[in-house]
């Protein structure tokens, strides 16, 4: 598949990610039908030539491919399975690429539905946020079969630089959460090296310099703590959705009896923040949970957060 060949892709599920990866596809040549719950969060790709449909399912009956890029477990398992859903409705041969973040165990249904309809599927998590979205550097976990991973990669590749195929069905989304956890490791140690820094009365952007390019250097690092010390707490990924990978992940973890407890420490604080009221924060909010009273305020997050991280 090429955009010379010019199949048409539908893409549900146009926010903060999926709208400039939609971008990118319309960009590339392909024309793009697309759906979301919020239409205004569409608007902008229908304005560039993107057509708009009611249902998921309308939008997967128009396509030749069909991406998903949504919420939850649950919003996945509606999109795909419902009546009105993806699986019921796409035409035979049709292939279904999920991004979004989800449960393996999902997948592997879903794939099994879509071949029982001669369809073809693949999981194919992100991650690199929303810059990675924006600027088209994705790294995209694929799991499925690897004929209709060679029909997908040059697709995934609009949308991202390092594209693997990482096993069959499931097997993309079980590499997410390994990526999940890594992360909810990395965005701990990233909020309690700038705590310490200011509680030892450094100047935390002269200390990014020094740790940010040995070898304490990572993307969170990179990326997210200059947010912090602006006190910029926008998402790039929402935390109620990262408590979503992060449960996702500790489920796979019980069900292979494997043991986090790293991982189940970072669920414990953002947890924490999510019931504090920084839900719709970015996942660099958990800052908050160590920094005073008037930046949880400043930044929307409830005084019910006063519990200090050690604490916890």
């Amino acid at each position: 598949m090429t955009p010379n060949s010019s199949p048409t892709i539908a893409f549900i599920g146009t926010g903060v990610m999926g709208a400039p990866m939609a971008g990118h596809l319309m960009d590339a040549g392909y024309p793009v039908v697309v759906f979301n719950r919020t239409p205004s969060r569409a608007a902008s790709l229908i304005e560039r030539g993107a057509t708009w449909a009611e249902t998921p399912g309308a939008a997967a009956a128009l396509a030749d491919i069909v991406i998903t890029m949504v919420g939850y477990p649950t919003d996945v398992e509606a999109v795909y399975l419902g009546e009105d859903g993806i699986v019921a409705n796409a035409k035979p041969g049709s292939l279904l690429i999920d991004m979004t973040t989800s449960s393996p165990l999902l997948a592997e249904k879903i794939a099994a539905e879509a071949s029982a309809r001669g369809l073809r599927a693949l999981d194919a998590p992100v991650s690199g946020g929303d810059v990675g979205a924006k600027n088209a550097m994705l790294t995209i976990m694929v799991g499925g079969d690897g004929a209709d991973f060679t029909a997908a990669e040059p697709v995934l590749r609009v949308m991202g630089a390092n594209v693997v195929l990482q096993g069959g069905p499931g097997a993309g989304q079980h590499t997410k959460m390994a990526n999940q956890v890594a992360i909810a490791g990395c965005m701990l140690a990233t909020v309690e090296s700038l705590a310490y820094a200011q509680h030892a009365g450094l100047d935390p952007r002269t200390v990014l310099e020094s740790i940010g390019a040995g070898s304490a250097a990572s993307w969170s690092l990179a990326n997210l703590a200059p947010r912090i010390l602006d006190g910029n707490f926008a998402p790039g990924f929402f935390v109620k959705h990262f408590v979503k990978d992060m449960r996702i992940a500790m489920s796979s973890a019980d069900e292979m009896g494997l043991n986090l407890p790293g991982l189940a420490c970072a669920k414990r604080l953002y947890e924490l923040l999510e019931a504090s009221g920084g839900e719709n924060l970015g996942t660099q909010a958990l800052w908050l949970l160590y920094a005073d009273e008037n930046a949880r305020v400043s930044a929307g997050v409830s005084a019910g957060a006063t519990t200090s991280a050690a604490g916890v």
